[in-house]
Order: structure tokens, then C-alpha cells, then sequence
């Protein structure tokens, strides 16, 4: 018959630091308010702009990249430089094109990694995730900026110099190595503060643009099993991993427990601005890369088969993208900001977009 009420408050990471510092030098005053959070939050619309707007750079910069081959080879051809040819399609353009066994197993490699992150999260581990995101972000960001001032810089652009170990490299990519690794470095050491997102996000999109450029869908039949795939996983990882791990192993990944980081730094994310209680709009790079691929593959098609915007693939496509990932945040907001797994609405959004158009 006893009646006992303990009292449990619900309070932001960062305020709840702030206040256990302050109990520790003495007593502390506390008046309790609760907000009501806002139903939809402007980083979620601006996150849903720069994950289409990834995309839909992406795909364009894929599809040029795949005209200007054509081109070349074509040029070859008529100046009968036929083993010329056979070179270029070999691989000395630098694309790889998934195969239908690596799109099926792409799910069996994801969730291995997926769960030694989840075992192995740590304060050590986090760091060999940042020193690993800040080497692949550096790659993506000189990757897009020779690529965009080359058209201003030609003549850097097509003189090389032989580096150790490197081979021979242009004079601009050496000219845009070092601010690249410089913003690396700074984000990297300056990741803790409240502006560190821009820098991450810079250095993603970086590195999905670039992503999306070099590997490539060669037809449908591959998008299908990939997305099918990523699909299940996403699933997978959110929900039905709670019933053997009891949590879900892609939420506690993505939050970074156990650290005292804010998030691992695999996805891109824009602080919430009118929300009381502060925090992340998030989304994780696979979100955005994996149907990237298909849309990109969309406009390819497009262009190679000389269709219109409108009778081709690809402006549904990122219709049905910008669709499912809308979708998405509805669910997020209707679960009262529970996780929800992005591929579960995006991927029969985009899938379904071909069989339809067809």
C-alpha cells in the first residue's frame, strides 16, 4: 500500500552534461518544462533537398561522364585505333560495374560490418571510423574538385607529374590535395563542436557524388537484386535485430552508444532548428547511395537511348525517390521519432517507378 513516485527526466545529451557538471559543484535548483516538439522540424525538409540534390548531381555527372567515354571511343573507332578501344573498355576509365553475385552478397557484407561496429563501438573504434571517413572524404572531395575546375584549368588539368607510389598525377589534383586534406583534418579535430555538420556533410556528399560516379549498375536485373537486397538488410537491421540483440543494432550504431560522440560519422545530418529539445535530422549515406546508383543508371539509360525527359526513366525516378524519402519522414514523425529503416518506403517507390513506366 505504499505509495512511491520516483520522478525520470527526459533531457538533451547536452543539457544533461551541463547539469551533472553543476551538481557536482554543489547543490542545483532544477524547474521542470516539457516542450512540445514541433510536427514537422525546416532540417528535415532541408535534408530532403540535399539527399535529392546529391542524387540528382550524382546522376547527371555519372551520365556526362559515360557520353564523354562514348565519344572518345567512338573518335578511336573511326581513327581505327581499335586495341585502343578494347583498352578503355577494360577498366582504364576507373568504373566498376556491380555484378549480380556482389549485389548479393552486398547484404552479407553490410551486416558483418554492421555488427562489429555494433560490438566493437567504442571511444578507440569511433576514431578508426573518423580517420577512415576523413580518408575516403578526402578522395571524394578532390575527386569533385578536379573534376569541376577542370573545365576552368585545362591546361593544370592535362599536365601530369609523376608522384612515388601514386603514379602520375596532375598538376591540379596537386594543386587541390592539400586544402582537402586540410579540411579533413579540421573537421576532424573540431567534429565535437555545434558547426562540425557542415564539414561532415561537405565531405559525404563528397564521397556518395563520387561513389556514384564509379561504380555503376550495368542493367535493371542488378538494380533489382541490390535494392532487393538493401532492402531486407534495412529491415532487418531495425526491427528483428531487437528480438536477438535486444535493441536495434542499426539505431544504437547510428547514435554512436557507448561514446561520447554525437552519431558515428557515416551519415549526413542538419541540427534541428526549432525543436526545444535540439538534436539531429539524420540520414546514412546507404539511404542515399544505393538508390543513387539506380537513378543514375535511369539517366544513363536515358541519354543512350536518346529519350526525352519526360518519356524516359529518370524524371520518375527521382520523383519516386524524393516520394519514398518523404514518405519516410512522415512514418518518422507519425512513430513519434522512433527509427525507421529509410530503403523500407524508398526502395518499392523507386523499384516500383520502372516496372510501372514500362
Amino acid at each position: 500500500d505504499l505509495d512511491i513516485n520516483i520522478p525520470a527526466v527526459l533531457l538533451p545529451k547536452d543539457a544533461g552534461t551541463i547539469l551533472q557538471g553543476l551538481l557536482s559543484l554543489g547543490k542545483v535548483s532544477v524547474q521542470l518544462y516539457s516542450p512540445d516538439r514541433p510536427l514537422v522540424d525546416t532540417a528535415e525538409v532541408f535534408l530532403w533537398l540535399m539527399a535529392v540534390g546529391t542524387i540528382l548531381g550524382a546522376s547527371y555527372w555519372s551520365a556526362w561522364s559515360a557520353r564523354e567515354a562514348l565519344i572518345e571511343q567512338e573518335k578511336l573507332l573511326k581513327d581505327g585505333h581499335e586495341s585502343s578501344v578494347n583498352i578503355e573498355a577494360e577498366g582504364s576509365t576507373g568504373m566498376v560495374d556491380i555484378t549480380m553475385t556482389s549485389a548479393m552478397l552486398f547484404i552479407v557484407v553490410a551486416s558483418l560490418f554492421l555488427v562489429m561496429l555494433y560490438k566493437l563501438m567504442s571511444h578507440w573504434f569511433v576514431e578508426l571510423l573518423v580517420v577512415i571517413f576523413c580518408i575516403g572524404g578526402v578522395e571524394g572531395l578532390q575527386t569533385c574538385l578536379v573534376a569541376l575546375l577542370s573545365r576552368w584549368f585545362k591546361p593544370a588539368a592535362r599536365s601530369f607529374v609523376k608522384v612515388p607510389f601514386f603514379g602520375a598525377v596532375s598538376y591540379l589534383t596537386l594543386a587541390v590535395c592539400p586544402f582537402c586534406i586540410v579540411s579533413a583534418v579540421l573537421w576532424a579535430v573540431y567534429r565535437r563542436m555545434p558547426y562540425a555538420w557542415i564539414g561532415q556533410d561537405v565531405l559525404g556528399i563528397a564521397l556518395i557524388v563520387t561513389v556514384i560516379q564509379i561504380v555503376r549498375i550495368p542493367n535493371l536485373k542488378v538494380g533489382s537484386v541490390l535494392l532487393g537486397c538493401s532492402f531486407l538488410y534495412d529491415i532487418f537491421w531495425v526491427f528483428i535485430s531487437k528480438m536477438l540483440f535486444h535493441e536495434s543494432v542499426m539505431i544504437v550504431v547510428a547514435r554512436g552508444d557507448n561514446t561520447d560522440e554525437d552519431g558515428v560519422p557515416m551519415l549526413l545530418k542538419i541540427p534541428r532548428m526549432f525543436d526545444p529539445w535540439g538534436g539531429y535530422s539524420i540520414i546514412g549515406f546507404g539511404d542515399i547511395l544505393l538508390p543513387g546508383l539506380l537513378v543514375a543508371f535511369a539517366l544513363r539509360y536515358d541519354w543512350a537511348a536518346r529519350k526525352t525527359l519526360q518519356s524516359g526513366y529518370f524524371l520518375w525516378s527521382m520523383v519516386a525517390y524524393g516520394s519514398g524519402l518523404l514518405i519516410t519522414y512522415v512514418a518518422l514523425n507519425l512513430m513519434d521519432g522512433h527509427g525507421q529503416p529509410a530503403l523500407l518506403y524508398i526502395v518499392p517507390f523507386t523499384l516500383g517507378n520502372f516496372h510501372i513506366t514500362r
